[in-house]
């Protein structure tokens, strides 16, 4: 009777920070009703609510009761919910819609289309765009805008909180904190922070289960460094240049000694071998527009220059030789841009100057290292992870992965072995163990940064198999 009198309070509370909460029924570009249930709104967080977090919420198609909830944050930092939702890109196929394309070109406003591969197929999933500045959200001070990876885990920590309040029915599902790429540096800090919650009495209580991380960031130096000997294993680079560059720098290939000159000298010619090589996937087109960097291997950002929106916005009628997955990305400006789709969106007018997929000009501060010890940690509690790495990515490749969760000193239970999608394999996976703690690694052969982009139907099968206790 106590604790239902003081959730009851906390609700009462809370619920003051959600301002704006919308089931939304049509999408300009959708014919139609919208065949699953999305929201979207805002919740206050920080100091006087000070920053409001916008978020899209979309009910699992398949059994919301008792499907999982999944907190899904795309990487960056400050790289929108939307492109979630819509791409994957970088960052896993979450969206249960798709721009069209084929119909689709030019000024025209883009049009959409179904995704038979949505993970909300099978879970309720709240995309949040976060950090501050990111996508939507926005805050009501200029201060309030600056954030780094600890205050703005805190955040998305009190977010969650107040969002389960206001959604008590999501309580007794399965939580799982979800996201790719510069994630993988947050995602164990907030994992961290809901678990230190429950134990101390935090209201509510989250159902916490465990958390997926795709092409996971967790020590820029790390997977940085981990590029070279992936170049090598792609025939990237040869042997002999393999062999020599570990011997004369020693590892640190990331500013390495001036005076050095032996590995300078190898550094440029392994740069030479991949200055043309999209990093995200290597098998894929390198954008012809992309300014040439003397040193692309050892710079963590696969992103393209600050003029690429407005060159494609300059020709949007012309098709650009070769095609680049990147041009694709032009239509999400366009639609999120447009002022109808921001009212059928329920966006407070005048928050923000102009959405953008990335906010490259973020006020953020990246004062969190590495997210290994805090991996570490975590294998002590009653936790499951999925680990996932496209293995065509050269931005945070697996190679560096596998040798940071090697550091975990974990027992196999089940090691390296292939798993199928359609009778094909679909990746490669090792599943570690540690007492109530377990691990799942898996490769998604083909897939880039991030996988579901690339591979989605296999995410799919691989998330679905996973949520089940069945891998793979």
């Amino acid at each position: 009777m106590w604790l239902s009198v003081v959730v009851l309070v906390h609700v009462l509370l809370l619920s003051n920070s959600v301002e704006s909460q919308s089931i939304i029924d049509t999408l300009p570009g959708f014919p139609g009703k919208l065949p699953f249930k999305l929201e979207t709104g805002y919740i206050g967080v920080g100091e006087l609510d000070e920053v409001q977090l916008f978020y899209y919420f979309i009910e699992s198609e398949r059994n919301p009761k008792h499907d999982p909830l999944v907190l899904w944050l795309t990487g960056g930092p400050g790289c929108s919910a939307l492109s979630g939702l819509l791409f994957e890109i970088g960052w896993i196929i979450l969206s249960p819609f798709t721009f069209d394309y084929a119909n689709s070109s030019g000024r025209n406003k883009p049009t959409l289309e179904l995704n038979p591969y949505s993970w909300t197929k099978i879970a309720n999933i709240i995309f949040l765009d976060a950090p501050v500045g990111t996508g939507f959200s926005y805050a009501t001070t200029w201060e309030a805008y600056n954030s780094n990876d600890t205050s703005s885990t805190t955040q998305t920590y009190e977010f969650l909180r107040k969002w389960l309040m206001t959604h008590s029915k999501f309580l007794v599902n399965p939580l799982y904190i979800a996201g790719d790429s510069y994630s993988g540096i947050t995602i164990p800090i907030i994992v961290q922070e809901v678990s230190n919650g429950n134990e101390i009495g935090h209201l509510p209580p989250l159902n916490l289960k465990g958390f997926v991380i795709g092409n996971p960031l967790t020590h820029e130096i790390w997977d940085i460094n981990a590029r070279l000997k992936f170049a090598h294993r792609t025939a990237l680079i040869s042997d002999r240049l393999y062999q020599s560059t570990k011997r004369n720098c020693q590892g640190r290939y990331i500013n390495p000694d001036p005076n050095n000159t032996q590995c300078v000298e190898d550094l440029r010619e392994v740069n030479e071998c991949v200055a043309n090589i999209y990093i995200g996937q290597i098998l894929e087109p390198n954008c012809a527009i992309e300014s040439p960097k003397p040193n692309k291997l050892w710079s963590l950002s696969p992103h393209l220059d600050d003029n690429f929106i407005d060159t494609l916005h300059s020709t949007p009628d012309q098709v650009l030789e070769p095609w680049c997955r990147y041009y694709n990305y032009l239509y999400s400006y366009i639609w999120a841009n447009d002022k109808s789709v921001q009212k059928a969106l329920h966006i407070r007018e005048g928050t923000i100057a102009d959405w953008t997929r990335c906010n490259r000009s973020l006020a953020y501060t990246d004062n969190v290292i590495t997210s290994i010890d805090y991996h570490q940690n975590l294998t002590k509690k009653d936790l499951r992870a999925l680990i996932y790495s496209g293995d065509h990515d050269l931005t945070i490749p697996y190679t560096g992965t596998l040798e940071w969760i090697e550091l975990l000193d974990l027992s196999i239970k089940d090691d390296w072995r292939p798993w199928f999608v359609d009778g094909q394999i679909a990746g490669y996976v090792t599943i570690y163990t540690e007492e109530k703690y377990s691990l799942t690694f898996t490769t998604i052969k083909g897939g880039g940064h991030t996988a579901p982009e690339y591979k989605p139907k296999e995410c799919l099968a691989m998330i679905d198999r996973w949520f089940a206790y069945y891998f793979l």
